[in-house]
């Protein structure tokens, strides 16, 4: 009988510049005091010029596959999330397949933005549900700081660096993942984009000039999106199974700005006891964010066994969704 996939390692790892607001004030022309009052971050990561998102996954994966006991030639199947990732192609989780010597897993990429780590636990979790898979590990890795643009501050001022990774073996009938639910709306795909690179749009001296390589957002339209369907989507988690938000011990939500945090956390009812925050230190490192938290929180010694664990992202795309995890 196959079960449900169980988290048993976890690993996070951030690079080692720190970028403080006075740094980005000086580039972005916005005082350090209204960066921190509009986002709430204090610093962020930026990874060396050297360092790729390959990289980061490696240093995240070797610290989870340590943490869960498994040795990289034991895993089945490696899952990346990323948006930016080292090369169009080979993937890079092909490049951290060869990082890790991990030979017997097959290994591909997937682009959900800030909500990649969700989706891949969602394919993991399938993976070993249906015996595809015994062990397999999922790592959400962003370089974002390669694509900033300094003149449009607002957006520049959020973006960090970092990996975050998961092991994935399988559970038992109590604890593991209990479900994940993803949705996607294509509708808003221009509230967050970076417009060229890819086919539609391909690199040259043009878009080069013109900035057309970095992230763009429309940052109030976003947050006011952003807000709704957070909410609506714990909601409907908490109903499937019939739950309410005390019986929950920990709500992880994207990392991406304090003020949204704070928006969602009090439409919902959820208590500050309750819920576990990255966001100061490490800024908004997109789909990496999530597995960063839930990191901290794991090594911190306050996630405990059979707590009952929601997970929370949004991104562009939009993508969004939730996972409930009885740990």
């Amino acid at each position: 009988m196959n079960f449900r996939s169980r988290i048993v390692g976890t690993g996070g790892r951030v690079p080692d510049r720190v970028v403080s607001n006075e740094e980005l004030a000086r580039l972005t022309g916005l005082s350090p005091s209204a960066i921190r009052r509009r986002i709430g971050i204090v610093e962020r990561r930026w990874a060396d010029p050297k360092e790729a998102t390959a990289d980061l996954a490696f240093r995240a994966a070797t610290v989870a596959l340590q943490d869960a006991d498994v040795w990289p030639q034991a895993l089945d199947a490696i899952i990346v999330s990323t948006t930016s990732p080292d090369t169009m192609m080979p993937s890079s989780a092909c490049h951290l397949q060869r990082m890790l010597g991990a030979h017997r897993a097959f290994a591909f990429d997937l682009a959900a933005s800030c909500s990649g780590f969700l989706y891949a636990l969602s394919v993991g979790d399938h993976l070993i549900r249906a015996g595809k898979a015994g062990r397999v590990l999922i790592v959400a890795s962003e370089v974002k700081s390669r694509f900033l643009n300094y003149s449009e501050g607002e957006t520049a001022i959020l973006f960090g660096d970092g990996a975050g990774a998961a092991v994935l073996v399988p559970g038992n009938d109590r604890q593991g993942v209990l479900s994940v639910t993803l949705r996607a709306d294509g509708a808003y795909a221009e509230l967050i984009q970076i417009r060229a690179g890819g086919s539609r749009l391909p690199a040259s001296e043009k878009t080069l000039a013109e900035g057309l390589h970095a992230i763009t957002m429309r940052g109030p339209s976003l947050f006011r999106v952003a807000v709704r369907h957070l909410e609506s989507a714990v909601i409907e988690t908490l109903k499937a199974h019939g739950l309410t938000v005390p019986e929950v011990r920990w709500f992880f939500f994207h990392q991406a700005n304090a003020r949204l945090l704070e928006k969602v956390m009090e439409r919902l009812g959820i208590p500050s006891a309750q819920t576990f925050s990255v966001i100061e230190r490490y800024g908004n490192t997109s789909s990496s964010s999530l597995p960063l938290t839930l990191d901290a929180a794991v090594r911190a010694g306050e996630v405990k066994p059979d707590d009952l664990v929601l997970l929370a992202t949004i991104g562009g795309g939009l993508t969004w969704g939730t996972a409930l995890i009885r740990w």
